[in-house]
């Protein structure tokens, strides 16, 4: 399927695992979701997209992707959430294992499991910034630790957990919720106090999850489960900028795009969002 698809259309000078600097691992897994269906069909959606979109970003006045960016096959195992969680596991290892920037485009959240265990065993003293309209703290939901309500229950025990843009959880989730290190929606809602001290919170190395149901819905309509009342766009990309500046971001996460046929503006966000942090990551404060 990928054999001759470049990420963004790039070049294949600057796509090939040895000159990469950037890997990029889709997971179009969707075997949990309890609404709407289609996280599957999100990593095409987005791919689609970033094939579509301009390679020069001008806030940072860079294109990144001549840091090379590697699209690896994707990750498409799916007999059980254990099986997915193992095998996104062991494909994230492998990469970084290699010293690559491994980056990671879902399918539903539950991906993140095996991304951040990977992630967890690779970097010391890791910090999970979570950005979600969902708190996804069960410790087993419909049978499985593997569901995507689960996806950051073992990184709340395991790792410095910091939960952002939080408005939608099940009371049973209290027990393993910091909520000192959690930024419900609706007390960061037109502040930006709140970025400096949750940043103060983080360890060096930090890994960024975002489910894109973490934005509001009136520009993010395209995800499984939206909710009302979240993040906006130059808000988030403000504190992801802090992020990247003040600490050594090793990996990230982008979930849950839903596409609609009707409506492409969500698979753009995800696409852009992808190359903003990626020319957050390689391109800000360059000698």
């Amino acid at each position: 399927m990928m054999a001759n698809r470049t990420y963004a259309g790039i070049p294949h000078e600057h796509a090939k695992i040895e000159n990469a600097e950037i890997v990029l691992i889709p997971v179009p897994y969707d075997g949990t979701s309890t609404w709407q269906k289609g996280a599957d069909k999100g990593p095409e959606a987005f791919l689609l997209a970033s094939e579509n979109m301009e390679l020069f970003d001008i806030e940072t006045r860079s294109e990144v992707y001549l840091r090379g960016v590697y699209l690896t096959e994707p990750v498409t195992e799916n007999e059980s959430p254990e099986s997915m969680v193992d095998a996104v596991h062991d494909e994230v290892k492998r990469y970084l294992a290699k010293k690559k920037f491994v980056t990671i485009v879902g399918g539903e959240h539950s991906i993140s499991i095996g991304t951040i265990k990977a992630f967890n065993e690779s970097f010391e003293n890791l910090t999970v910034v979570q950005l979600d309209a969902h708190a996804d703290l069960r410790m087993a939901y419909m049978g499985s630790k593997c569901n995507h309500a689960c996806a950051m229950h073992e990184a709340s025990k395991n790792t410095n957990l910091i939960q952002v843009g939080i408005r939608s959880m099940d009371k049973s989730e209290l027990k393993w919720m910091n909520e000192e290190q959690t930024f419900f929606a609706h007390d960061i809602y037109g502040d930006s106090y709140w970025m400096d001290t949750a940043i103060e919170m983080m360890t060096n190395n930090v890994f960024i999850t975002i489910d894109l149901d973490a934005f509001d819905p009136s520009i993010m309509p395209s995800t499984g489960t939206p909710e009302p009342g979240g993040l906006e766009w130059y808000e988030t990309l403000a504190f992801l900028r802090k992020i990247f500046e003040a600490k050594n971001v090793v990996g990230f996460d982008i979930v849950e795009l839903c596409p609609n046929n009707l409506d492409k503006s969500s698979d753009f966000l995800a696409a852009k969002l992808y190359y903003k942090m990626l020319s957050y990551k390689f391109e800000l404060n360059k000698d």
